[in-house]
């Protein structure tokens, strides 16, 4: 009887090379996500969960929505810098009512006390351990203010983590073990949204617009693109073609965990396709050059180029490893390669 064996998806490859305790980035996150049914979904989240991975949404666009929504996260975000979020929203605004309400709350005691009287079955001071985290929700929320979700869900959200975390303690610093779960279900939050927002997809797009522009410009300028240039032709800051850079790089790492020990014969026609792209060309005949140059020049290009077999680096990095300023870097780069088209 023959056994089916399924091949893990490539969001559980990806999962399993992270390390527990780490951060993810969300954005690569649901790019990983991209297309995965909402039950595949909640299993990653369940192993984000249990390998205490915690996803930094930090590269995710901020705001989203349209409208009223679009206008009320920004007002949110506006008000929580000013600190004026309270007395500038409306008096019947259920924000405000809450906030006012949460304000009225007596808070007292000793939260390790307390905590230790949790571990030891005293389940009487459960309330008294929510009302003394709830200020950290509310920090913690107001990182996460214009980030797509309105501030009234995101302090709802973390009081629910907060809650499933004194449910759940057994031990250990009992804030550290709070501010986690609290932070775990805003950033959840907070990813889902920009998920129905369609950034997952985004992404994508924009990885393969930064390769493409990636190709070209090296074919163009003979040397790697710097980031700037690549910027320049994507319409975007440099902070953001960094961080789409930051993806290719987590994708071809992926790739290469994905290979299989045994690859099945690659298809001649995909194989010729691979071979026909500029880029490719280009990184070959400049290897074949290399001979033409000494041994520092070529150990540069190969660096920068990635020649073997390693991913190009930027003149900053390329420096560090050769002592060399970036300045001294580019240079080096220009003439080396006009020596190589001399050779030709």
């Amino acid at each position: 009887m023959n056994e089916f064996v399924f091949e893990p998806a490539a969001w559980e490859l990806a999962l399993e090379n992270i390390k527990p305790g780490t951060e993810l980035s969300a954005v690569r996150f649901l790019t990983l996500m991209k297309g995965e049914e909402e039950a595949a979904l909640e299993e990653a989240l369940l192993v984000l969960e249990e390998k205490h991975i915690l996803l930094d949404v930090s590269d995710l666009p901020k705001m989203g929505g349209v409208g009223e929504a679009a206008v009320r996260l920004r007002r949110e975000e506006q008000l929580v810098k000013s600190n004026s979020l309270v007395q500038s929203l409306e008096e019947a605004d259920p924000l405000r009512l809450y906030l006012e309400e949460l304000a009225r709350i007596s808070v007292c005691g000793d939260v390790e006390v307390l905590a230790q009287r949790l571990l030891e079955g005293d389940k009487s001071v459960v309330e008294q351990l929510t009302n003394l985290m709830l200020g950290r929700v509310l920090e913690r929320a107001y990182e996460m203010v214009g980030r797509g979700v309105l501030l009234l869900d995101l302090i709802q959200e973390g009081s629910l983590g907060l809650w499933q975390a004194i449910l759940n303690y057994q031990g250990g610093g009992f804030e550290a073990h709070c501010d986690w779960h609290i932070r775990a279900d805003l950033a959840r939050a907070v990813t889902m949204q920009a998920r129905s927002n369609g950034v997952g997809q985004k992404m994508r797009q924009a990885m393969e617009d930064y390769r493409s522009v990636d190709e070209r410009l090296l074919t163009e300028l003979g040397r790697n693109p710097t980031l700037e240039e690549i910027a320049q032709e994507l319409h975007m800051s440099a902070e953001e073609a960094a961080a789409v850079a930051k993806m290719l790089d987590s994708a071809r790492m992926m790739a290469q965990a994905k290979k299989p020990v045994q690859p099945e014969e690659e298809d001649p026609e995909d194989q010729q396709a691979v071979e026909d792209t500029a880029y490719f060309q280009a990184r070959q005949r400049i290897a074949e050059l290399l001979s033409n140059l000494d041994e520092a020049d070529a150990k540069l290009l190969t660096l920068r180029f990635g020649l073997e077999g390693g991913k190009p680096l930027a003149p900053e990095e390329t420096g560090k490893k050769l002592g060399l300023t970036p300045e001294e870097v580019v240079a080096r780069e220009a003439a080396a390669l006009a020596k190589l088209r001399s050779s030709r």
